[in-house]
C-alpha cells in the first residue's frame, strides 16, 4: 500500500487540483479556473501517454559471456536495448535484481529513433555459489516526471562460481602397498589404465598390448609399458560441520584477503584446500573421492578422469557449512567404505578429540590418511587446538597445521611432526 501511494501521489494530487479547478470553474464562473482545467487535463492525458507508450516497443537481449568463472576472475554480462519505434525515449532506467555480490548492470540511457544501446558489465566474482544474473526491471515515464511505468523482465541467466585454485609445488599422499610390496610407478607385466612408455614388440609380447598408432608411424610392431596405477583411492573428508566453523569478524585479513575471498573464515579455507589439493592429485593420476556431511551425506565416488574435477568444483561451489554430524560421527559412519586400498585426506578445524580416535581405528585397519588441520584461532577462535594436535601427533600420520593469512604452499612444506621434531603446539 505504501509502495503504491509513493508511485501515484503525484499524479493523484494533480488529479485532485484538476478537478478543484473545474468546481471552481463551475461554481464562480472565473474563465481561469476553466483554462487551467483544461490545460491540467491535457497535460495529464499526454503524461500519461507518453509514459505508457516509452517501454512499448523496446526489446532487451541479456547475454551472459561468463557462465563458470573461479572466485577472483571477471564475470561478463552483456545487455543490448533496441528501440523499433520512431518515437524517441527521453530516459529509460535499468535496474538488475541479480544476487551475484558486486555486479551492477543498472544504468540510465536514452534512446532515439531505432536506435540501439548495449552494456557491457564486469564482475569480480568474489564469493563462490551458484547466482543468477536477473530478472530486471525497465523503468521510464513522461517528462514532466508525474507517472512513472515499470516494466517486468524475466530473462534469468545462471552463472557458477567456483571456489579459487591454488597451484601447489610439492605435495603427495602415502601410497597404499600392493602385493608383493611394491607401490605405484613401478613397471608391471599387467595392463594398467596407466601406459608408461612403448618398445619394440618382443616375441612373447600379448597382441592386444601392440599400439597401433605407433606401429603404424615407425613401421615396426611396438608395444605399449604398463605402470603400477596407485592402489589407493584418495578421498577427501572434508569437514562441513557448522559448530566447527570460525568466522574471522575482526576485519585483520578480510581487506586484503590473499586468496580473494569475501569472507575468511575456516570453511572458505576448506573448500580452497580442498579444490586445490584434488586438482593438484588429479594432475597426478590418483583417482580422487570427496566426502563430505552437510545437511546429509554427499559422495563423490573415486575417479582419476579428467571431467571429476568438473564434479568437485560443481559440488564445492555450493557446499556450506551446515553440516549437523560431527567428523568423529563422519569417519565412523563411512568406515565401512574405507578399507586397505584407502587414503583419506581430512580437512577440518574441528577441536574435538573425539576425531582422532574414530581415525585411529580406520589406520589400525589398513587405511591411510592425511590431515590438513586448519587452525580456527588464527580465525580468532577461542577453543585451545593442542590437545586435539597433540593426539594427530601420536598417530604418526602425515599432518598439517594451515594458519589464517599463510600461504598453503608454506603450510605444505612444514609438516605438524616432521622426522626428528618434537610436536609443538604453538
Amino acid at each position: 500500500m505504501h509502495k503504491f501511494l509513493t508511485r501515484h501521489i503525484r499524479p493523484l494530487s494533480i488529479l485532485a487540483f484538476t478537478v478543484g479547478c473545474f468546481l471552481a470553474a463551475q461554481g464562480t464562473g472565473i474563465q481561469l479556473f476553466l483554462h487551467l482545467f483544461y490545460i491540467l487535463l491535457f497535460m495529464l492525458i499526454f503524461s500519461y501517454l507518453w509514459a505508457w507508450s516509452n517501454l512499448r516497443g523496446l526489446t532487451i537481449q541479456r547475454e551472459a559471456l561468463t557462465h563458470r568463472a573461479h572466485v577472483g576472475e571477471y564475470a561478463r554480462e552483456r545487455l543490448t536495448i533496441r528501440n523499433r519505434w520512431l518515437l524517441p525515449r527521453l530516459w529509460i532506467e535499468f535496474q538488475d535484481h541479480s544476487d551475484l555480490p558486486q555486479h551492477g548492470i543498472g544504468f540510465v540511457a536514452s534512446l532515439g529513433s531505432k536506435q540501439r544501446y548495449r552494456w557491457t558489465a564486469r564482475t569480480c566474482c568474489t564469493r563462490r555459489g551458484r547466482f543468477t544474473l536477473g530478472p530486471a526491471t525497465l523503468i521510464s515515464g513522461d517528462p514532466f516526471g508525474i507517472f512513472r511505468t515499470e516494466r517486468r523482465l524475466p530473462n534469468v541467466n545462471e552463472i557458477i562460481v567456483y571456489p579459487p585454485l591454488i597451484a601447489l609445488a610439492r605435495f603427495d599422499l602415502p601410497g597404499t602397498r600392493m602385493s608383493g610390496g611394491r607401490t605405484m610407478h613401478q613397471h608391471t607385466h599387467h595392463i594398467t589404465p596407466n601406459v608408461f612408455s612403448v618398445r619394440e614388440y618382443a616375441p612373447g609380447d600379448s597382441f592386444n598390448r601392440i599400439h597401433w598408432r605407433t606401429t603404424a608411424r615407425t613401421g615396426q610392431l611396438m608395444v605399449k609399458e604398463f605402470e603400477l596405477e596407485p592402489a589407493a583411492d584418495c578421498y577427501i573428508v572434508l569437514d562441513m560441520y557448522a559448530d566447527s566453523v570460525v568466522t574471522d569478524t575482526r576485519g585483520l585479513h578480510t581487506a586484503h584477503s590473499p586468496y580473494n575471498l569475501a569472507v575468511e573464515s575456516t570453511e572458505e579455507y576448506a573448500i580452497l584446500a580442498a579444490a586445490s589439493l584434488a586438482r593438484h592429485l588429479l594432475d597426478q593420476k590418483r583417482a580422487v573421492g570427496l566426502i563430505t556431511w552437510e545437511l546429509h551425506v554427499q559422495i563423490l565416488s573415486a575417479e582419476r578422469e579428467t571431467r571429476q574435477m568438473f564434479k568437485i568444483l560443481e559440488m564445492l561451489a555450493v557446499l556450506q557449512a551446515r553440516g549437523n554430524r560431527p567428523l568423529a560421527d563422519m569417519l565412523m559412519g563411512e568406515s565401512p567404505r574405507f578399507g586397505h586400498n584407502t587414503t583419506l585426506l581430512i580437512i577440518t578445524a574441528s577441536c574435538d578429540e573425539r576425531w582422532p580416535q574414530a581415525l585411529q581405528h580406520l589406520l589400525a585397519r589398513g587405511v591411510r590418511a592425511t590431515i590438513l588441520f586448519i587452525d580456527p584461532q588464527s580465525f580468532g577462535g577461542l577453543h585451545d587446538p593442542a590437545p586435539v594436535l597433540a593426539h594427530i601427533a601420536e598417530l604418526h600420520v602425515p599432518a598439517y597445521r594451515w594458519y589464517q593469512g599463510q600461504s598453503l604452499n608454506d603450510a605444505l612444506d612444514t609438516p605438524l611432526l616432521a622426522p626428528g621434531r618434537r610436536f609443538d603446539s604453538g
